[in-house]
């Protein structure tokens, strides 16, 4: 005799793996400014604050560490939230062609924010560092010399970009798929209806 306590497990595979990377972006972002603050009284000449500070090319660098927090942590957290509709509370099962673009979703999103943020903070410092008085650490160069002195990184910022984008593409096509799908979820009833046909 059923005791209508038979139900199966709610599927959160990815919603876990999602939270993970969630959790492991925010452990990446506190070590980072653990260290910002640490550098601040120690080793790192110009100082961090300094260079953001003084705006100009070091802007970039403000840019990169509040967009990390945004995308690298919120937009993955909120993903994770995405992947829970789909899972448990749609009860949609996430088949052979979304499990390819779940996986491209988690990997050009996660790698993507890591490369394109850490470039944007690195090349920020070395823009607004060059452009601070050569008294405080700087180098005293003017714009058109931090121009050239950045110019390397437009690229590969560029492709960073083009990955984050292309992996939320992915998921937005994940849910496009999976909620079209014919899946039904279980339910308790359906699943008392089962068992009272079979006896």
């Amino acid at each position: 005799m059923s005791s209508g306590m038979g139900l199966i497990a709610p599927n959160g595979t990815w919603t876990k793996r999602f939270m993970a990377a969630a959790i492991a972006q925010g452990a990446i972002v506190a070590g980072l400014v653990v260290f910002l603050v640490l550098s601040q009284v120690s080793f790192i000449k110009p100082e961090v604050s300094r260079v953001m500070a003084a705006g100009g090319a070091g802007t970039w660098f403000t840019f990169g560490l509040v967009m990390y927090i945004v995308v690298g942590v919120i937009g993955v957290a909120l993903s994770a939230l995405f992947y829970h509709y789909l899972e448990n509370v749609l009860g949609k099962n996430i088949g052979v062609v979304t499990k390819a673009l779940a996986w491209t979703h988690l990997v050009l999103m996660n790698i993507g924010t890591f490369a394109a943020m850490a470039l944007f903070m690195y090349a920020g410092y070395l823009g607004g560092a060059s452009m601070l008085p050569e008294n405080v650490g700087g180098q005293g160069f003017n714009a058109g010399q931090t121009h050239e002195l950045l110019a390397p990184f437009v690229e590969p910022i560029s492709i960073a970009l083009l990955a984050i984008v292309a992996g939320v593409v992915s998921g937005g096509m994940v849910f496009l798929v999976a909620y079209r799908s014919q899946d039904r979820p279980k339910t308790p009833a359906g699943n008392a209806s089962k068992e009272a046909r079979a006896t």
